[in-house]
């Protein structure tokens, strides 16, 4: 994760970044003292409280490592019956053997504590936890032999999980599945650990994890600059693939950035598809004041060098000034218990100019 600019707009002046530094150690020190994510100990609102919650959300991001909760690990309560969200009741009579389809869902379960259970992985859960584990997908799809390979006494999925063949399968074979909505905006953050939390019969601790989620979530967006309203224009860009779209509504970037007190460019712009293939007149209507992107789109197309010759790109307040934020692909819109981190991180960066000027 990083931010790239001119001037003090995008990297704080010394004596700031010093300060913030210095003010970031004090703040990941209360944190891991009381078992959050890194960032939410703070209720200081000033600026400099903002940078030292960015530098502090940065450092725990950069560790790629989960922070379960706080004491021993939850006892799942068996058996419990649940919706799936593809029309089934799904009972589940054991949770020793877990098998999450997806990175976020893969998230909560290690935070939850439930982290020793987890006997495989998919593609896209990539924190430092779940490394070892066995990967059960090749590109995105889903291999149901490597997943019975495995024995899981229960599979998380989402709707977006597939082949929807390899789903049947493992079905087939006697193992619950519990289907779950995708994540697409914050407020999906609470509402699936509620019912991962459920199918796993620790519904105790869901409730611990979505009051500590929400109070990470109110200590970011305290730190919003009052009267500051960037427009920020998510860009998801893949150049290998010649893949050049800007976010809309619906994105999930816009969820984020209205909780880090920003516009949404492409919605503002009229947008109101997720994703919209970037032209020079979009960009032009958006005018975003900064671009928000994953980092492996922008280093698919060359860094930001390489963004600023993609046409209009240049010609925005973004591009003059070379305001370009960039965070790892799987946490910025991971929507899980790293979330509150992501606001942290944007509630700072995208709102610089304000509070530098």
């Amino acid at each position: 994760m990083r931010a790239t600019g001119r001037g003090p707009s995008v990297y704080r002046r010394a004596g700031g970044r010093l300060a913030a530094l210095g003010l970031a150690l004090t703040v990941l020190t209360a944190a891991c003292a009381g078992g959050g994510t890194g960032a939410g100990a703070s209720s200081d609102t000033s600026p400099g409280a903002a940078s030292a919650r960015a530098a502090a959300a940065a450092e725990r991001l950069a560790e790629n490592s989960i922070v379960p909760l706080e004491g021993a690990p939850p006892t799942p309560v068996l058996p419990v019956t649940v919706d799936s969200s593809d029309g089934r009741r799904v009972t589940v009579e054991d949770a020793s053997r877990i098998l999450p389809l997806n990175g976020g869902v893969a998230e909560i379960v290690f935070t939850l504590g439930l982290g020793d259970r987890v006997v495989g992985r998919d593609i896209t859960a990539t924190f430092e936890e779940a490394r070892k584990l066995p990967q059960v997908t090749k590109a995105h799809d889903v291999s149901a032999e490597s997943v019975l390979s495995l024995r899981p006494t229960v599979v998380l999925a989402d709707t977006d999980t597939g082949p929807k063949e390899a789903v049947r399968q493992i079905r087939d074979a006697g193992v619950p599945v519990v289907v779950l909505d995708p994540a697409t905006k914050l407020s999906d953050v609470t509402t699936r650990t509620t019912r991962i939390a459920a199918a796993l019969g620790v519904q105790e601790a869901g409730q611990a994890l979505n009051k500590r989620m929400t109070d990470e979530l109110a200590a970011a967006r305290a730190g919003v600059p009052e009267g500051s309203r960037p427009k920020v224009a998510f860009l998801y860009l893949r150049g290998s693939a010649a893949v050049y779209l800007i976010g809309g509504k619906g994105s999930g970037a816009d969820s984020l950035l209205a909780a880090a007190g920003a516009v949404d460019a492409g919605t503002q712009a009229g947008l109101d598809r997720p994703f919209t293939p970037i032209t020079t007149e979009a960009l032009a209507q958006a005018q975003p004041d900064v671009i928000l992107m994953m980092t492996k789109g922008l280093e698919s197309v060359g860094g930001l060098e390489g963004l600023l010759q993609i046409p209009g790109i240049a010609q925005t307040p973004a591009g003059l000034n070379r305001r370009v934020v960039d965070m790892e692909d799987g946490v910025l819109l991971g929507f899980g218990p790293r979330t509150p981190l992501v606001i942290d991180i944007l509630v700072d960066r995208v709102h610089q100019d304000g509070q530098d000027g």
